[in-house]
């Protein structure tokens, strides 16, 4: 059986190469080898590899592995789209605004 690739847009491409790029560069500032990093990481050399061209058939979780062992980088998964501006314009599109306040039970109000 033939293994399926992945097809992403050059742009996207870029952007996993950059990411894989800083990771290396996180990787060469703490002065570890790749052997560790892979080993701590629990991959091998191979994927680490992978990882710091950018290869999108790494899966995810390998990536995320791989900025734990890097003194917990991970946690900064957090901010892949943290703020979505345009999912928040399109939510705020659907948003229905009433027109006036409802009565609130038990409260008495004055008549103006």
């Amino acid at each position: 059986m033939a293994k399926k690739s992945t097809v992403l847009l050059p742009e996207t491409m870029r952007y996993l190469e950059q990411m894989g790029l800083q990771i290396k560069y996180a990787r060469l500032r703490r002065k570890l080898s790749a052997g560790l990093v892979a080993e701590r990481a629990g991959i091998s050399r191979a994927t680490l590899c992978a990882i710091e061209r950018g290869a999108p058939s790494v899966a995810m979780g390998c990536y995320a592995a791989v900025l734990h062992a890097l003194n917990y980088m991970d946690k900064d998964l957090l901010l892949i789209a943290k703020d979505d501006e345009l999912g928040r314009k399109l939510q705020d599109l659907n948003l229905t605004v009433k027109k006036r306040a409802g009565k609130v039970k038990g409260v008495e109000q004055d008549e103006a």
